[in-house]
């Protein structure tokens, strides 16, 4: 038996988006639709605890979570679970399913000494480290999210979130 956490589905959560999932890599045992909500489980357990994917209590392993984690992330797959929520979120809450307004906002975050790749100095800020540009809809919902070096002026992180290049 799984103990439940604050951050795991509810199985009427999880019937909304299991078919997006992929199918298994060829090879191992077969999973479960079981499985594979536990997996997407231990997923959201560690994002929401912010804990390392070692420190995973119990099943599945914490190496299968965190593979099936960075599979979906090159394959797309977690764009696909956003949108699908996106889409549900913006029916319920207006007739419009696509927003016409959003907002646009950057914060420079120090990072740790030991991260040497994507690293800047915002002078505004005085901060080395990273910049995060996000744009969200009239709802809250995050539309698009894009991580630079903290040297990326707020003009140039804009237009590269409103081409949605790196995203979508």
């Amino acid at each position: 038996m799984t103990k439940n956490y604050p951050s795991n589905l509810t199985w009427e959560q999880w019937e909304l988006i299991a078919e997006l999932f992929p199918e298994a890599k060829p090879g191992g045992r077969p999973p479960t639709t079981t499985c594979m909500y536990r997996v997407v489980n231990a997923i959201l357990y560690v994002l929401y605890q912010g804990s390392t994917w070692r420190a995973l209590p119990g099943e599945p392993p914490w190496s299968t979570v965190y593979g099936y984690f960075k599979r979906w992330g090159k394959d797309r797959t977690w764009l696909q679970v956003h949108e699908k929520l996106y889409q549900w979120v913006r029916v319920a809450a207006s007739p419009e399913a696509s927003p016409w307004e959003a907002a646009f906002d950057s914060q420079s975050v120090e990072t740790a000494s030991i991260i040497c790749t994507d690293v800047g100095f915002d002078p505004g800020k005085q901060i080395h480290g990273r910049k995060r540009f996000i744009t969200v809809d009239l709802l809250g919902v995050v539309l698009l999210v894009l991580v630079t070096s903290a040297s990326v002026p707020e003009r140039l992180g804009n237009k590269r979130t409103r081409s949605g290049r790196f995203i979508r």
